[in-house]
């Protein structure tokens, strides 16, 4: 296989700065499957049996309306985990999870995942590092649920994809699963791409967005709207 299993753990939030041998450890346990598109992982409810990293591919995770509308909580890439929490809570997995394309994704058994962290106090405070970051961005998509319009979510996502100097963006999501995930309609999110368009802040292709204004879309990522 040519994945480069302790290289790909080293990418994920919950393991910063593990030593060689707890990553020799963490592959130990590890099982590597391989998912088609559209596979469900596992849905809201069911006992949480472990978790995983996204070696390849992506994954939605997600929960469904009363009227059995989908709203996507967020799209996993390569090299980031999910469904770790369920192990440490309830003991179910909170939302659904499925592949949005071909995958290959590294799964950690519940009970020998605890019994490292057990023997390997290290591995324990990374992970609890990792849970306060995701802890983090999950206040932050409530702040902008509640405090903010529409344009200044999308700014907002937008400017993730950039640290210093702005790049073209390659939408990683369709524009339906973009809009779900930003709390709003498909009709209103073109609407707002539109106007940016229009407003010369973006300029959009397809699925590759240009910022033509980095200032502009600064200022709008930041603006609160009237409650």
């Amino acid at each position: 296989m040519s994945i480069n299993s302790s290289e790909i753990i080293k990418q994920c939030h919950l393991f910063y700065g593990v030593t060689d041998t707890d990553l020799q450890l963490l592959v130990s346990i590890l099982r590597i499957r391989n998912f088609n598109k559209g596979e469900i992982l596992f849905e809201e409810g069911a006992d949480a049996e472990g978790f995983y990293i996204v070696a390849s591919g992506k994954v939605k995770v997600y929960k469904l309306s009363s009227d059995g509308r989908e709203r996507i909580l967020h799209v996993v890439q390569p090299g980031n985990s999910f469904a770790e929490a369920a192990i440490f809570d309830d003991g179910l997995y909170p939302a659904f999870a499925e592949t949005l394309i071909s995958s290959t994704l590294f799964f950690f058994p519940k009970q020998e995942f605890l019994e490292l962290l057990h023997h390997h106090s290290q591995l324990a405070i990374n992970m609890i590092a990792g849970l306060s970051r995701f802890l983090r961005q999950f206040t932050m998509q409530i702040e902008d649920l509640t405090f903010r319009d529409v344009p200044a979510r999308l700014a907002r996502y937008l400017l993730t994809f950039f640290d210093t100097t702005p790049v073209a963006i390659l939408l990683p999501v369709s524009k339906t699963q973009l809009a779900s995930n930003l709390g709003t309609t498909s009709e209103t999110l073109s609407r707002t791409f539109r106007k940016l368009s229009d407003d010369e802040i973006i300029c959009v292709q397809g699925k590759k967005i240009d910022v033509l204004d980095v200032d502009r879309l600064f200022d709008l990522a930041e603006r609160y709207k009237e409650i």
